[in-house]
């Protein structure tokens, strides 16, 4: 399992919002944020189940950083999948 060697080991932590025991590798969409846009990136971390908490090891986090990087230097071709409207004329 990624983040073994930094620690991160589902069956044995514990989270440290709720105290639960319940820590699950899962999949999630994090979010980098360029300028206006926002690009959605999959990756893998242990998630609690109870509160949501999210745990990331070393490398995810390089990994992550990497990513943004490559974004920003356009090294990653880019995907349109939407939009995002904001309503005018509301405080």
């Amino acid at each position: 399992m990624r983040g073994e060697e930094y620690g991160l080991k589902e069956e044995k932590m514990k989270c440290i919002v709720c105290n639960s025991p319940d820590i699950k590798k899962k999949k999630v969409e994090e979010e980098i944020r360029i300028g206006n846009d926002v690009a959605f990136v999959s990756i893998e971390v242990l998630v609690c189940d109870s509160c949501g908490e999210r745990y990331y090891d070393r490398r995810t986090m390089k990994e992550l950083e990497d990513i943004e990087r490559n974004i920003k230097e356009k090294n990653i071709p880019l995907e349109e999948v939407g939009r995002i409207l904001r309503p005018t004329g509301i405080l």
